[in-house]
């Protein structure tokens, strides 16, 4: 049987992807997830600890997909190259939905440094990943800001045209 936290969880990701932060509202959530609003403020204090947690959740998920994807290569191109790979996997496992983080936070205030945080921690991880692979720092800032860009190229534009452009820089860059 599924908690109701859980129960919550899987709500919100999907109405957070499908409709975005603001315009999901925690009467909703408690609706769709069937779940008692006093058992919701059990698990969550408000939507910011909601998202907070929504936001953990989905980066446990994202990394852990990313290093299942990537863990057959042997060599630090062939790794790298299959990272932008898995961008082309979530694209047409999400249907190009971009990254959770970056729709979140174009649509919080300047000053809600609780989310922003969070984001800001996803992000740092990311970098650090690209940084763990490849010893050059200008390299692998290099390829962090392709792996980004990409991300919301193929978001904007539904394509996955410049990964595969950003992976012909990368195998020439490394």
């Amino acid at each position: 049987m599924v908690s109701p936290k859980e129960r919550i969880m899987a709500v919100t990701l999907v109405l957070f992807a499908n409709q975005g932060y603001n315009s999901t509202g925690i009467n909703q959530i408690i609706s769709d997830a069937n779940v008692a609003k006093a058992s919701f403020y059990q698990h969550f204090k408000s939507k910011e600890d909601l998202c907070i947690a929504f936001l953990n959740a989905r980066h446990t998920y994202w990394f852990n997909e990313l290093n299942i994807f990537i863990n057959n290569e042997e060599d630090i191109k062939s790794k790298v190259i299959s990272s932008f790979d898995f961008l082309i996997y979530m694209n047409s496992k999400e249907n190009f939905r971009g990254c959770s983080f970056l729709n979140i936070l174009s649509e919080i205030p300047n000053d809600n440094v609780k989310i922003l945080n969070a984001i800001q921690e996803h992000k740092k991880d990311l970098r650090n990943f690209f940084s763990s692979l490849i010893n050059d720092e200008n390299v692998s800032d290099h390829i962090y800001m392709l792996f980004e860009s990409s991300i919301i190229e193929s978001q904007l534009f539904k394509s996955n045209h410049l990964i595969e452009k950003s992976k012909i820089i990368i195998n020439n860059l490394i």
